[in-house]
């Protein structure tokens, strides 16, 4: 019961925290803090699952799971289950959660109870979206996580928050409504074959689709969950969400809510409909590199802070997208790392940008300048974290982006090669963006203004909690192989279904033809081509 009891926290802890801040001032945001320290502390119960080894390729390597009935007359279950992929996303989520809580815990002045309502209803939503192993209870907490974010835009955002708000929401939830169908038609033709009425994962992972449909099927889920990416040319509500989003809100937007259209790929697309994610493969490769180049162009062109660090995530869950669909282990191990140091990475980032606009009254970097002198701390600090987001050795972007372009190469030489030129692009904008607010010349100066926080420096909670993120990227960095070995069954897994694909598909004279030249190919350069496995008996990297 302990994944029901953390999303049953933070769905508890929201509802009080909302009636808390009616009685006691202030009670509103320690109840969320407890909540999401009680929350960590059972996911830690699943700590010593670390230490399992590395199970073979085959059906899911749950850790732990819940079965109950829901709606049994549509086939409709309360199921949850975790395993080592859910884990890391579990805990990268309720981590940035309390990141977000402890950056922004003097910035909400009114309706705080409702605040913290919206903020721990989008974690639990995200938690069961981790979770969820019934598409329809899936797709139920899908629909969770969009409307208290909405209202986060909505209530507490800045000028242009209702105009974001409702593009964040149609965007959203139009792509929702077509995963929805997606899921329907998919357990329709699963009951046409066998019979059997259900939206269990297992069960639909065994379906038997005619190639068309599974293909159709295929680009409903795909741009569904490349909305939420987001992905070309599904991006357009991406930076004015974060742009007008609170603080907290365009933290838990880039640390949490992106990631789930990256899960959502790599659980449910790819294990679905391997063969017609084959098929499409260098289709969304070509996305991929394509989000990953328009994303770093678009940054370097804009003068908000927050819109370059948000058009910053596009060209960063590019790499995601690229890795994904390169359908190979250790381009797939490398998106994994990309979900996880992106979020630690662009939370600080927003983190920075929140705080510089809560001194300054401004995002707008041609309004600052020469910051370095008058905030020691915060640029030293935002200097760090803009090196990572252009990806220095020796941090965790460094190793993701690293081994997603090593094992797309194998597959789409071209495509991957124009992908690396974004690597290129994310050193100009982080660059620019440092030279133009914190080493370039100060601005004329205004009038003082009665707010005492215009010059003051990080304060010790923000110092301590930028200074945790500072050291997990660093870790991540040098230390990897313990996100390796633990994402390394599902990617195992998907890996395993993709290659029987394969095998079935090379029974074709002509297709076996094309298998013994790629075969060929990879023997010429085994060090490119090669599936990389991590290992699971030494700690070594």
């Amino acid at each position: 019961m302990t994944l029901l009891a953390i999303i049953a926290v933070l769905f508890l802890g929201g509802t009080l925290a909302w009636l808390a801040e009616r009685l006691i001032g202030g009670g509103g945001r320690w109840l969320s803090l407890l909540s999401l320290l009680v929350a960590l502390w059972l996911l830690a119960g699943y700590l010593p699952e670390l230490h399992g080894g590395i199970a073979v390729a085959g059906a899911p390597q749950w850790w732990d799971s819940l079965d109950l009935a829901w709606i049994p007359r549509f086939g409709i279950r309360f199921s949850l289950a975790i395993d080592g992929l859910g884990f890391l996303l579990l805990a990268l989520t309720l981590a940035m959660g309390l990141f977000g809580l402890a950056m922004t815990w003097n910035d909400i002045h009114f309706r705080r109870g409702f605040f913290y309502f919206n903020y721990l209803w989008t974690l639990a939503g995200v938690a069961g979206v981790f979770t969820a192993t019934d598409l329809f209870l899936f797709f139920f907490f899908w629909e969770v996580m969009l409307i208290p974010m909405l209202f986060l835009i909505a209530v507490w955002g800045y000028e242009k928050r209702l105009y974001a708000a409702i593009k964040f929401f149609i965007f959203t939830q139009a792509s929702s409504l077509l995963m929805l169908m997606a899921i329907v038609a998919l357990v329709y033709l699963h009951y046409a074959d066998s019979g059997e009425i259900t939206f269990s994962y297992d069960a639909l992972l065994a379906a038997h689709l005619p190639a068309t449909a599974s293909y159709w099927l295929m680009l409903g889920f795909f741009i569904a969950f490349a909305v939420k990416l987001p992905a070309l040319p599904f991006h357009p509500w991406l930076p004015d969400a974060h742009t007008q989003a609170p603080t907290a809100g365009s933290i838990l937007l880039a640390a949490i809510l992106l990631k789930t259209g990256a899960y959502g790929l790599l659980r449910f697309t790819l294990p679905l409909f391997p063969a017609a994610s084959i098929t499409f493969a260098p289709v969304a490769m070509a996305l991929g590199a394509a989000s990953v180049i328009y994303g770093a162009v678009l940054a370097f062109a804009q003068r908000d802070m927050k819109r370059l660090v948000a058009y910053s995530s596009v060209s960063h869950m590019g790499f995601v997208l690229l890795g994904l669909y390169a359908l190979n282990t250790v381009a797939i191990q490398g998106a994994v790392m990309q979900m996880i140091a992106h979020g630690v990475s662009t939370a600080a980032l927003f983190a920075i940008v929140g705080a510089l606009q809560h001194r300054l009254h401004t995002r707008d970097m041609h309004a600052m300048g020469g910051l370095w002198s008058v905030l020691p701390k915060l640029s030293a600090i935002a200097l760090f974290f803009a090196v990572a987001s252009l990806g220095l050795p020796g941090l965790g972007n460094f190793i993701a982006e690293f081994l997603v372009l090593l094992g797309s190469f194998s597959s789409q030489q071209w495509i991957t090669a124009i992908a690396a030129l974004g690597m290129i692009g994310a050193a100009l904008y982080a660059l620019a963006m440092m030279q133009r607010v914190f080493f370039g010349p100060a601005p004329e100066p205004e009038p003082a203004q009665d707010d005492d926080t215009s010059a003051r420096d990080l304060g010790v909670r923000e110092t301590l909690a930028l200074l945790v993120l500072v050291v997990a990227l660093v870790f991540l960095g040098l230390r990897p192989q313990g996100v390796f070995n633990t994402a390394a069954p599902a990617v195992a897994e998907l890996v395993s279904r993709l290659d029987t694909v394969r095998v079935a598909d090379s029974s074709t004279p002509a297709r076996h033809q094309e298998q013994v030249q790629q075969q060929e190919q990879a023997q010429q350069r085994p060090g490119i081509a090669a599936d990389w496995q991590p290992a699971n008996h030494r700690g070594d990297n």
